[in-house]
């Protein structure tokens, strides 16, 4: 038989496509695997919420035991004021307590030491050794001279008189030199001697 003619507008259709065996034969049942899945949520929480309960248990027991243990804090004493009153101390910068600390290390001194500072100053004492320069000699009615210059001024000195600021005696006079002996504080502050001796210093020409 030969097909009839389309009719104008009319559209054809193409067959359903059938579908493979494997496919039809499961389109009609559902897998197993998701006939399972309700039973075993049901087994799931039937059983758990034994262990969960026993995890909060646990929980709360170790956090009881975190708490510290604080030991009562004593009340701070109260503060006293300590009265403090200078009325009957001694300022230790009062020209009282200085004059009697000085007398008490002057008792503490030598005669010698003690004549040395109680004796009038000499000229010549206000210079350092330093400061003091020979420059000549002389003999006057057969006693030496040095003659000794300091601050541009001329001094004539002879043995027993004091020059320097170390209570320094002239005890020697040559020509070429003056001798004298010292009274000075070592390291340990106790008072000793020492020979000092000033040179005899040549005029440039």
């Amino acid at each position: 038989m030969s097909p009839l003619r389309r009719l104008k507008g009319e559209s054809r259709k193409a067959p359903p496509a059938a579908l493979p065996m494997r496919r039809r034969a499961f389109a009609g049942r559902r897998p197993a695997w998701l006939m399972l899945t309700p039973l075993t949520a049901l087994l799931l929480a039937g059983c758990g919420g034994q262990p969960h309960e026993d995890l909060r248990l646990w929980m709360s027991q170790e956090r009881a035991k975190l708490h510290p243990h604080v030991q009562p804090i004593e009340a701070p004493k109260p503060f006293t004021p300590a009265s403090y009153s200078l009325a009957d101390q001694t300022d230790p910068f009062s020209p009282a307590k200085l004059e009697t600390g000085v007398r008490q290390e002057m008792n503490k001194l030598s005669p010698e030491v003690l004549a040395q500072m109680n004796r009038p100053r000499q000229p010549l004492e206000q210079y350092s050794l330093d400061q003091i320069q020979m420059v000549g000699s002389l003999k006057i009615k057969g006693q030496d001279y040095a003659l000794l210059k300091a601050a541009n001024l001329l001094y004539r000195a002879h043995v027993g008189e004091y020059a320097g600021q170390h209570y320094g005696r002239i005890t020697k006079i040559d020509e070429n030199q003056v001798v004298l002996q010292e009274l000075v504080q070592d390291a340990t502050g106790d008072w000793v001697q020492r020979t000092a001796t000033l040179q005899l210093q040549e005029s440039s020409k």
